[in-house]
């Protein structure tokens, strides 16, 4: 499906911290409620920012340890809600300024196949989803999409 330029409705940052994944899902909810998703397509809409938010925090502890800030962008498609998850470094021009620590290394098999059911789970629930790891550049980034069925 073809997408109308994004029109940007909000943007948050938190610290990269399970804590403040609630907010993220609340903005997502409430976007989506304006937009006029059903409770269904909004329940599902939370459950995919929710485990972008949970993958791109143990992401970044991984990569920077804590300190890091999640940048939530949602915008307006035309056709439904695109939100958009970035982990931000600590060292950031755009991260909030929060106590560091050292990173948690998690590489195994079973993290990657943890990894990679969270990425299935998360493409049930979106219309569109992509997600990038880039550790040479620094970025970890989910863009999911959302159509309103009319």
């Amino acid at each position: 499906m073809a997408e109308a330029p994004a029109a940007v409705l909000a943007e948050l940052r938190v610290p990269a911290s399970a804590e403040f994944i609630s907010v993220a899902k609340r903005v997502a909810s409430s976007l989506g409620v304006k937009l006029g998703f059903g409770l269904e397509e909004i329940d599902e809409l939370a459950i995919a920012v929710a485990q972008a938010c949970s993958g791109s925090i143990e992401s970044a502890e991984e990569m920077w340890g804590a300190g890091a800030t999640l940048k939530l962008s949602y915008s307006s498609t035309g056709a439904g809600i695109a939100v958009e998850v970035e982990a931000l470094a600590p060292t950031s021009k755009e991260a909030l300024p929060l106590p560091r620590r050292q990173p948690v290394r998690r590489s195994s098999p079973a993290v990657e196949a943890e990894r990679a059911l969270a990425e299935a789970m998360i493409s049930l629930f979106v219309d569109e989803l992509r997600h990038q790891v880039d550790a040479s550049r620094r970025q970890i980034r989910y863009r999911m999409v959302k159509y309103l069925v009319s």
